[in-house]
């Protein structure tokens, strides 16, 4: 069996029901497609340019028996669809919530966003040589504050439980990307504690990878109604 789609298989498991269930009525996630795009666009523009940096400094590389072998920018193509895939399906799945909740869930964001700010920083004091590791919860970091401080975001409660929802297909993802592995980490750059086969950090990655283009996805929705 040619094992060099799989990664390409994986993208496209991520996104194929979300993109079917677009089309529901109540949510009509298909409307929204262009602020998504603008927002998926800016935030995998961004981490594009880190994984690039990340790739060519050995924090970690690609098998080359699950990938294609097409590359652009240094990365293999699976790769970068992996920046619109993902965060679309996540993305749908926090619009479902805001369709079919009438409140938040679990309450007020703030105090989820106090936590993992917290945990953010202490593995910024206690990590700071591990790149990955500094790296991720940095910039994870960086986009609660924002979000809950400067941006004073009215849905950081929806988002959470959004997030914390997608963390299931998120690890799933994962945990075939690094299990084959597709995606090798090097446990020099990162605290090389696991949760299966999936780096901690990733749980940080996640959550910033998901924020970002919500983030800018509400600020256009909201503009566009002003």
């Amino acid at each position: 069996m040619d094992t060099h789609y799989t990664y390409l298989i994986l993208n496209v498991a991520c996104i194929i029901f979300p993109f079917i269930l677009s089309f529901d009525k109540k949510i009509a996630f298909y409307k929204l497609w262009k602020p998504l795009f603008i927002g998926i666009f800016i935030s995998a523009t961004f981490f594009i340019i880190w994984d690039v940096i990340f790739t060519l400094n050995g924090v970690w590389s690609f098998n080359p028996k699950y990938i294609t072998g097409i590359h652009l920018f240094k990365l293999p193509i699976e790769e970068l669809l992996f920046f619109i895939t993902v965060p679309y399906a996540c993305i749908f799945i926090y619009e479902v919530i805001n369709g079919y909740t009438k409140r938040d869930v679990i309450g007020c964001g703030k105090p989820y966003t106090v936590i993992v700010s917290v945990i953010c920083l202490v593995l910024i004091v206690l990590f700071h040589d591990k790149t990955y590791t500094l790296v991720n919860a940095t910039i994870c970091l960086i986009m609660l504050l924002f979000a809950a401080f400067i941006y004073k975001s009215d849905n950081l409660g929806r988002f959470f439980l959004a997030y914390f929802i997608s963390l299931i297909p998120f690890l799933i993802c994962n945990g075939i990307l690094t299990a084959l592995p597709i995606v090798i980490y090097n446990n020099n750059e990162n605290m090389n504690l696991r949760l299966f086969t999936i780096p901690l950090e990733d749980t940080l990655y996640g959550l910033s990878l998901m924020l970002i283009p919500v983030l800018i996805m509400d600020y256009l929705k909201k503009s566009k109604s002003n």
